[in-house]
């Protein structure tokens, strides 16, 4: 199985294109911090992902404010057919609830 969520601001977006094909798509970079544990200890985590938006859900990418912060679900693949570094592929994005 291949599926990532996370939960990660909005820290870069580029504007909104079309593929060849007509399909929109909007790419973005993610930025994520928590603390996780790990072997019994904590661990400081930090991390920046590059992510794509295709279809539908780019639209409601492309109005998302930057800087928010959300829940992203999808995939990893690889970047383009002869690329070794992945790419996060968002399937679904939403707020993340309130923790009151």
């Amino acid at each position: 199985m291949n599926q990532l969520q996370v939960i990660a601001s909005l820290a870069e977006r580029d504007v909104l294109r079309y593929t060849p094909a007509g399909i929109p798509i909007v790419t973005a970079r993610l930025q994520h911090q928590s603390e996780q544990m790990e072997a019994g200890m904590r661990r400081q985590v930090e991390f920046e992902i590059a992510a794509m938006a295709v279809g539908e859900i780019s639209g409601a990418l492309n109005k998302a404010a930057l800087g928010e912060v959300f829940r992203f679900t999808g995939f990893l693949a690889r970047r383009n057919r002869n690329s070794k570094s992945v790419v996060f592929h968002i399937v679904d994005f939403g707020a993340v609830p309130s923790e009151d």
